[in-house]
């Protein structure tokens, strides 16, 4: 029987300002963005994902980073990161004063065609300088590898692709590594037989899961691979924003509240504030048109309601 007291706390980077919102349609009012963050500062979680600092003509949402960072009240112990795709990408992130910086690629050659217009080798070459520079800046890194599991277009990817992705990020000298199930098609069976391979080769503390619930398993997975591998970092959503906007019909992330829930009823020591998440994602709500996918959302009120 698994004893939840030898188990790692779970450790949330809430990705909701960034990869949820970019596949938002209709354009966020700055002031509601930097609203969003500020509440989302107080829930409790440790890491923000605030924006990005990528063409405006690829990911319109993400226009406006810049001021986000400038506008939003930063709280202690809380680490606010940005995703950057290129050296003139970093040189805002550095002005704008990020915590932590994020690189992206995929284990799937057709989708990082389709998703940055270069190959996998080719999208490693091009942020080398830009980890290289970070690292003089003191900069922590993160790399995500999206489609680890499923590929839109490709199928399923063998864990043997996604460790070919990991060895020359770890070569490179990225800090984390977020393992991205891009279009929710992941069971807890694949992420057995991904983490058996991935855990050989990496610190299990730079491990970081990033599940989509397009098939109502993303909690599922994430407490197989806290139960069973000790894997105490997890990407989410508040509200279960996001999508992507590459990757036909993939569902959003798994909402905040819905894992931190799954998580504390397996007797995980949780501490965010799940009404905060809740009185968060209601800042957003009137700008969206459309309902968030969270469980809890619909079942923890709106303030004041």
């Amino acid at each position: 029987m698994i004893d939840p007291t030898t188990l790692p706390t779970p450790r949330f980077v809430e990705v909701g300002p960034r990869d949820g919102l970019q596949n938002e349609h209709v354009p966020i009012p700055l002031e509601v963005k930097v609203a969003f963050i500020d509440a989302l500062s107080e829930t409790g979680v440790r890491e923000i994902e605030a924006g990005a600092f990528v063409s405006p003509k690829a990911i319109p949402q993400m226009a406006g980073s810049f001021e986000v960072f400038e506008n939003i009240r930063r709280k202690e112990g809380v680490i606010y990161s940005a995703l950057v795709p290129n050296e003139e990408g970093l040189e805002r992130a550095l002005e704008a004063e990020v915590d932590k910086i994020a690189v992206f690629t995929a284990a799937s050659e057709t989708f990082n065609q389709r998703n940055i217009n270069c190959s996998i080798a080719q999208s490693i070459e091009r942020f080398r300088p830009v980890v290289a520079k970070a690292k003089d800046a003191k900069l922590p890194v993160r790399a995500y590898i999206s489609t680890a599991y499923y590929c839109p277009y490709e199928g399923h990817i063998g864990p043997e692709k996604v460790l070919a992705v990991v060895d020359r990020l770890i070569a490179l000298g990225v800090d984390e590594l977020s393992i991205g199930d891009t279009i929710g098609r992941a069971s807890p069976f694949d992420v057995r037989m991904l983490l058996e391979h991935l855990l050989r080769r990496v610190r299990l503390e730079s491990v970081f899961m990033h599940f989509h619930d397009t098939y109502g398993l993303a909690a599922a997975n994430a407490l197989t691979a806290w139960s069973e591998y000790k894997i105490s970092g997890f990407d989410s959503s508040a509200g279960g924003l996001g999508g992507c906007p590459y990757a036909p019909g993939a569902g959003g992330n798994v909402a905040t509240e819905d894992l931190a829930f799954a998580f504390g009823a397996s007797r995980a020591r949780i501490t965010l504030d799940l009404p905060k998440i809740r009185a968060a994602t209601a800042l957003l709500e009137p700008h969206l048109g459309h309902a968030m996918p969270s469980h809890l959302g619909r079942i923890i009120p709106k303030p004041g309601a």
